[in-house]
């Protein structure tokens, strides 16, 4: 903390770490309200809305791609601030169908890039610096974005209900705009254009084919990253699932209490944050794939206590279980896989921060197939499976010669 404080780099990247989280949190549970009730589409296209957020990895690993051989990192990060201002604006401006599913698609996918180049130029900085305590200033900044989601939903919400929903994306603009106050003009010590993917780090001969003409990592170099992110695709899939579904069941079907429901879907970010610097010390005694596989069992038994307890216990037994998984995984997920491409660390930030995006298009479709084919609360069953096969997968990659520290 007292390393976040003193330096203006990593104490404006928190605070707009934490911007970020405020506002993309806001927004994201009112969109679909906003395109029923504003522009008057049905349920099932709105769903659709959801399916543009798999331009996403696209854009970020471009940015992030175009990081990595200039070095630029803060620049691109206010670009990609800008772009969000501009295209939140946009949708709350939009009177035709069309308009927010091309304006996120196009637009908020770049902007979605900015947290990756915060966490390139993190990265950059602490390896100039040496710092003995870099893990723990990476999970800060990431625990501020956590907060940044604890907050933003009821913000919105309230934001909605006040001065409508237009108002609250306006709001959402000016909060991804404001990323940029914090940061001022805060440089970070970083290696010159180019130099990231020159060599390996042990200064061996790249294989024919790592590496693309122009430097940057090729396909073969990459898999390690493609495959930790894949595997985390899986482990986040469940999220959209539980929030579309789980309030439903215990409301509707178990019949609870609204405080206590409020509760059960209050637990999991409060365990969260308590357990994210808990995970960064057990990771250097155990190692953070290890870790991680702890985190992924987590899911498996969280999802299926959704599934199979039918009680009010059972279903914060599971949320509990839940912020365990993100304890482990929100704080150590970037760390691992910045290590999996040390030389292209932009686009390895790009390419893992665009995942919750294809997740959250992978559990949406888990989510309306599953309901209607094995119904409530069984449908936490298919999470509960993609777990399972994040946890086998994680566990083979801690012991192959790609684990990481």
């Amino acid at each position: 903390m007292r390393s976040v404080w003193s330096s203006p780099l990593y104490r404006g990247a928190t605070v707009a770490l934490f911007l970020s989280g405020l506002g993309a949190s806001a927004a994201a549970p009112q969109i679909t309200l906003f395109l029923v009730d504003d522009l008057h589409v049905s349920l099932t296209t709105a769903g659709l809305y959801y399916l543009t957020s798999i331009t996403a990895p696209v854009a970020g690993y471009l940015i992030g791609a175009r990081s990595d051989r200039t070095g630029k990192r803060l620049g691109l990060f206010r670009l990609c601030a800008v772009a969000g201002f501009l295209g939140w604006s946009a949708m709350a401006l939009a009177d035709q169908v069309w308009m927010p599913f091309v304006i996120s698609a196009v637009v908020l996918a770049f902007a979605g890039a900015a947290g990756s180049q915060l966490f390139a130029a993190l990265h950059d900085d602490l390896k100039a610096t040496a710092s003995p305590v870099g893990d723990g200033i990476v999970s800060i900044a990431r625990m501020a974005m956590t907060g940044g989601w604890i907050v933003g939903p009821v913000a919105g919400s309230l934001l909605a209900t006040a001065a409508g929903p237009r108002a609250m994306l306006v709001a959402t603009g000016l909060c991804t705009l404001a990323q940029i106050v914090p940061m001022g003009f805060a440089r970070t010590r970083s290696a010159p254009p180019g130099s990231q993917t020159a060599a390996t780090p042990e200064g061996k001969t790249e294989a024919p084919g790592s590496r693309t003409p122009g430097g940057h990592p090729g396909v073969r170099e990459m898999l390690p990253l493609l495959a930790f992110t894949g595997l985390y695709v899986l482990v986040y899939a469940g999220e959209p699932i539980k929030y579309g579904y789980l309030t439903i069941y215990m409301n509707n079907d178990m019949h609870l209490p609204t405080a206590v429901s409020g509760a059960v879907i209050g637990i999991q970010p409060l365990t969260e944050l308590i357990l994210m610097p808990v995970a960064v010390v057990v990771a250097r005694r155990i190692g953070t794939l290890r870790l991680m596989v702890f985190g992924a069992a987590f899911g498996v038994v969280a999802n299926l206590c959704f599934a199979l307890t039918g009680s009010a216990a059972g279903m914060f037994a599971g949320q509990i279980l839940m912020g365990g998984v993100w304890g482990v995984f929100a704080g150590l997920g970037i760390i691992v896989a910045q290590r999996l491409l040390p030389e292209a660390v932009a686009t390895a930030s790009a390419i893992f921060m665009s995942s919750p995006a294809i997740a959250s298009a992978l559990g949406g479709l888990t989510g309306s197939l599953g309901v209607g084919m094995f119904g409530l609360p069984h449908v936490f069953l298919a999470p509960a499976l993609y777990g399972l096969v994040a946890t086998v997968g994680i566990a083979v990659m801690s012991r192959s010669r790609h684990a990481v520290g």
